[in-house]
């Protein structure tokens, strides 16, 4: 590890306090709401877990909730609180110009980073934004390597989160990333993931105020947020790999803001067109809890809306 990297671990290991919040906001089930939901997931040959929440009334549902699912991309969330969690404590500053070499290349073909030259400069914020907004997995894996793996699941452990951590390129999670790939999760861990934010208590309330804006800046909008008026504001978060998909929503809706996870597991459904098994559950799950939450504001995408959304 590079002497840079490792100063940076152990400074933020000796000044993160070493208090864990282990219990979660109460959800009042509704029965009704959690049958419907069951009846969508029953739809998916795999494993589905959901988790919902309305912030305000505390009305939502469970399903699977506190099982451990794959993250696939949404780990950059963790990734993007642990580099502005630096930030704050003075390891690294948002301005920081990063320089690309081409040992940090993916190979992703829809990854923008990696189209940069050797020597390119890049400024830090710009990685941060575009390892969210396009989920940039070269951007993400150059901003994990600086910040490291071990000080991401510190920082999680440490503020509650049990279950959420980053596998890949992480000392000690070998058999955890071949289980689950490059993180893993729950639904409920990361849909409160976004409510800590939303509610300005991730790192410092400046700092969960701009990654909140990353958040509802998401390039790709094909899923459970073509399902929401475009004129609602939502911050979320995709993940996909072959035998996964996963969305986690955080909706400023006119009658409170909820929030909802959905993920899912061993999906036999491996394609990888809008009419694959998982994609179509984050659709309808997010048009359910629209219609459920909102009977007021009664809204449906057009119906030719795919052609204009990034794929």
């Amino acid at each position: 590890m590079p002497p840079f990297r490792l100063s940076l671990a152990l400074l933020l290991l000796a000044s993160t306090p070493l208090h864990a919040q282990s219990s979660w906001p109460a959800v009042r089930r509704d029965p009704a709401l959690e049958a419907k939901l069951a009846t969508l997931a029953g739809e998916v040959q795999g494993d589905v877990g959901i988790y919902v929440r309305h912030l305000t009334t505390g009305r939502g549902a469970m399903l699977r909730a506190d099982e451990v699912f794959p993250t696939a991309s949404m780990i950059k969330v963790p990734i993007l609180l642990a580099v502005f969690d630096q930030i704050h404590r003075g390891a690294l500053r948002f301005d920081t110009t990063l320089v690309w070499a081409d040992s940090l290349r993916y190979g992703g073909e829809d990854d923008l980073f990696d189209k940069l030259q050797a020597g390119a400069k890049v400024p830090l914020s710009q990685a941060t934004l575009m390892m969210i907004t396009t989920s940039d997995n070269a951007a993400s894996l150059w901003l994990q390597g600086i910040v490291t793996g071990a000080a991401i699941n510190h920082w999680l452990a440490t503020n509650g989160f049990d279950s959420t951590r980053v596998n890949s390129r992480t000392p000690g999670r070998e058999s955890n990333r071949t289980a689950m790939g490059w993180g893993e999760t729950t639904p409920r861990e990361m849909a409160e993931l976004l409510v800590r934010l939303r509610n300005g208590k991730a790192v410092s309330p400046a700092a969960s105020a701009e990654m909140y804006r990353h958040l509802t800046r998401i390039y790709y909008t094909a899923e459970a947020l073509s399902a929401l008026p475009p004129w609602v504001q939502a911050a979320s978060k995709q993940g996909a790999v072959n035998r996964s998909r996963s969305e986690v929503v955080l909706v400023n809706a006119p009658s409170g803001d909820y929030v909802f996870a959905v993920i899912t597991k061993n999906q036999q459904d491996q394609s990888w067109g809008r009419q694959n098994q998982g994609y179509v559950l984050l659709r309808t799950v997010s048009a359910l809890l629209w219609r459920h939450f909102e009977p007021k504001h009664p809204w449906t995408p057009s119906k030719d809306v795919g052609r204009f959304q990034p794929k």
